[in-house]
């Protein structure tokens, strides 16, 4: 190490270069911002006015209809004229005394199951496989996607065709020997929901591929090459690399598919309209029916802000965990 040899003569100044302290720049205080009138109006009014528009719609279409909605559950109504108030007698009467809600509620959560273990299993899956397919894996991403774009009165009859037992595929396995599966599904109280599951599984899973994988090729290679060189296969490598670095995606469709599960209304109406004897009714078929045939519509706002409790307490039950420190 170098020194300075006038230090070494003058001990006096050894010392206080030993001892002294760095100085410190302290940064000048800023001057207070000048809210002039061109600055409010480019800082503040322009911004809310660009945002105005989109504000009044969504309150005339969300807002408003929301708070009415939790108005007319609080009242007897049949949707026209005058409703009248009788508090909190509809959540008792749904709670306590409506068998048809419980039943209901408990096809959404079968519903919910399903949904939210086959799809994204078979998601999962095919995107992974998907992510190292180099040649022609546009075509194969239009292909599963394309069920998804397809409306969904389309796809209800192309089911209710399949599953038909004049028809469907049960009654031509069994011309050809394969007995046993040319029954009803749609017509049993066993296999109704499940069947409807299927179908709008088939044009739903689809969509959950194609945000898997785009999430996938996000994550970097380098990842995939120091997983290699450690001796990781291709098990250990989804496991540990794929699916923490698409974590956030995954939780995200869960949730999302959790509420959803709560508003599935069009494949079962398609399909059965709930039947057969209320074995495939949902919550959004009892709220049809109660609001549109029974002009109830004031237990069916009831019911509606029950569908919206359960929703929140999804929500709620994400950020509960991301507040824990999950990666959500």
């Amino acid at each position: 190490m170098v020194r300075d040899l006038g230090s070494l003569n003058d001990p006096e100044q050894a010392r206080q270069q030993q001892f002294s302290v760095p100085k410190i720049e302290v940064a000048e205080p800023k001057a207070p911002i000048r809210w002039t009138r061109h600055r409010i109006m480019r800082v503040i009014i322009i911004p809310w006015l660009f945002l105005l528009p989109i504000l009044i719609l969504h309150a005339l279409v969300v807002l408003i209809p929301a708070l009415q909605g939790v108005y007319y559950s609080l009242t007897e109504w049949s949707g026209m004229g005058s409703a009248e108030y009788v508090g909190l007698e509809n959540f008792r009467r749904l709670l306590f005394e409506d068998e048809a809600f419980g039943n209901a509620l408990g096809n959404n959560l079968a519903w919910m199951a399903f949904f939210v273990t086959v799809p994204f299993a078979l998601a999962l899956f095919t995107a992974s496989v998907l992510s190292r397919v180099k040649t022609g894996s546009l075509v194969y991403r239009m292909l599963l996607f394309m069920p998804f774009i397809i409306p969904s009165v389309v796809v209800a009859s192309i089911w209710r065709y399949l599953l038909s037992p004049r028809f469907g595929i049960g009654t031509q396995l069994a011309n050809i020997g394969i007995q046993g599966l040319d029954i009803a599904y749609l017509g049993r109280p066993d296999t109704a929901l499940i069947s409807i599951a299927i179908a709008d599984n088939w044009h739903f899973w689809g969509f959950l591929m194609v945000l898997f994988l785009s999430a996938m090729q996000a994550i970097p290679t380098d990842l995939y090459d120091a997983a290699k060189v450690d001796g990781a296969n291709r098990w250990q490598e989804f496991v540990h690399v794929t699916l923490p670095g698409i974590r956030a995606t995954v939780f995200f469709m869960l949730m999302m598919v959790m509420i959803w599960s709560f508003l599935v209304f069009d494949y079962v109406w398609l399909m059965t309209q709930g039947g057969p004897g209320g074995s495939s009714e949902v919550l959004g078929l009892v709220i049809f029916k109660n609001a549109f045939r029974n002009f109830d519509a004031g237990y069916a706002a009831a019911q509606g802000i029950m569908i919206s409790i359960f929703a929140g307490m999804v929500v709620l039950l994400f950020i509960f965990l991301r507040k824990r420190g999950w990666e959500i």
